[in-house]
């Protein structure tokens, strides 16, 4: 017998598919322009590298996170029709795919919506004047206004969420394309204060594909509306590896400009930058800021929806999308959201070993999904906590130098979750598939 969440799920239809072009492409893109992933980009990262190095690093990074993070989630969501919280039940099985990948990924993304509307609010009223402290009746009423639209749209799915954003990325789009063209004068007069290579490389790597983790697994939903491999190889090309030089790369090189031309700018954060330059154009790029959090917002709210209804599958869609939302919201106007993104950045790290338990699995069952493993697949869960131990390094208390090598701890928790679950199968813990109908799309 398979519990509710695998026996009830209705594989997504041919008919419900669309070319990646109207789904995959603008809404990863759109989560790559978040003021979230761009604004300390450049921290840390070209005050140790040349910029040539930055770029290949960007580089990387986006191609790491499509290769590693992307690629075998959307194949099995496009082959099947079912989410990650179902195709999660071969790597985890039957009973250890509530909790990991299913209900995980919802609570991560109630917290990605706590941090998301935070930000959004504080710079929608910083744009207007008025004065952005958690825990005023501005900000909580901007926030409950904005969490729970958000959220709407978040249920309604991702045809709607990449309508959203197929139009507003154009928006952080004109916004970065401005401030590098005020500051590309000063780029190639950048040096590093502090050259070291192999930091900046080895951060920017972490930066860029720590921040994708959740949202690589979740390539896995987006795959179920790709009507076959192209749809899912276009999407994730431009979707992610050129989305990230572009979000990534055209910040960093406005930060690196504007520290020769700008004696005004404090510190290497994005937002600095846009505050140096002040006046009304200050004003209107705040405002632009807060438009660029709608696309991810409605992410995160549609993976949200997924995971909660399809893990329980007596909730709707609305219901717990708006339970979650109402967490975040809570989360958001007392400022505790502001305090939570080094949080996720650790949590997000156990991402990296469910995609290379995953990724393991996936080729050792041919290039397909061998369907739900009946109870606890021990396979997946030991190379789940290999990978996480690895994946925590940095954060741990070691050595500066062990720290400094322990980067791109999210390559490395892929790695270690993609070995362990390698040599576990093959030791004979993966419980025996059972049969599943697949959608033929």
């Amino acid at each position: 017998m398979l519990p509710d969440y695998l026996s009830k799920a209705v594989p997504n239809p041919a008919t419900n598919r669309a070319a990646w072009y109207k789904n995959i492409a603008p809404s990863y893109a759109g989560v790559f322009l978040w003021i979230t992933f761009y604004n300390s980009i450049a921290a840390g990262t070209i005050t140790h590298g040349t910029l040539a190095v930055c770029l290949l690093a960007l580089a990387a990074a986006g191609l790491l996170s499509y290769a590693l993070f992307y690629y075998v989630p959307a194949m099995l969501g496009m082959e099947t029709g079912h989410p990650l919280y179902v195709v999660g039940s071969s790597t985890f099985g039957t009973r250890g795919g509530y909790l990991m990948p299913g209900l995980l990924m919802g609570l991560l993304q109630v917290g990605w919506l706590a941090v998301g509307t935070f930000f959004a609010t504080k710079f929608l009223l910083s744009a207007f004047g008025v004065d952005a402290k958690p825990g005023t009746v501005p900000f909580i009423v901007i926030g409950i206004v904005w969490g729970y639209l958000m959220g709407w749209i978040g249920v309604l799915g991702i045809r709607y969420v990449a309508r959203v954003a197929t139009f507003l990325n154009f928006i952080p789009l004109l916004m970065i394309l401005v401030v590098f063209s005020m500051t590309a004068r000063g780029i190639s007069r950048h040096v590093p204060s502090q050259p070291n290579a192999f930091v900046a490389f080895t951060l920017l790597l972490q930066i860029v594909i720590g921040f994708f983790a959740t949202a690589g697994a979740a390539g896995a939903d987006f795959g179920t509306f790709s009507r076959d491999r192209r749809d899912v190889q276009w999407g994730g090309i431009v979707g992610i590896v050129v989305a990230v030089m572009v979000a990534g790369g055209l910040p960093l090189l406005s930060v690196a400009g504007a520290q020769v031309l700008m004696p005004n700018v404090v510190g290497f954060n994005y937002d600095a930058v846009v505050t140096a330059i002040g006046g009304p154009l200050a004003k209107v790029m705040f405002l632009l800021f807060t438009l660029a959090c709608i696309p991810p917002a409605c992410f995160s709210s549609f993976i949200v929806g997924n995971s909660f209804s399809t893990m329980i599958p007596g909730a709707s869609r609305m219901g717990s999308t708006m339970a979650g939302m109402t967490v975040a919201i809570v989360l958001a106007v007392t400022g505790v959201a502001e305090n939570l993104v080094v949080f996720f950045t650790i949590v997000g790290a156990s991402f990296g070993p469910i995609c290379g338990a995953m990724a393991a699995d996936y080729l050792l069952s041919g290039r397909k999904w061998a369907g739900p493993r009946a109870g606890i697949n021990w396979a997946g869960y030991g190379a789940w906590a290999a990978g996480f131990l690895l994946g925590i390094l940095p954060f741990l208390p070691v050595s500066p130098r062990l720290k400094e090598l322990a980067q791109p701890a999210a390559v490395y928790s892929f790695v270690g979750g993609f070995a362990a679950y390698w040599v576990l199968a093959k030791a004979g813990l993966e419980p025996k598939a059972e049969a599943m109908p697949l959608a033929r799309p």
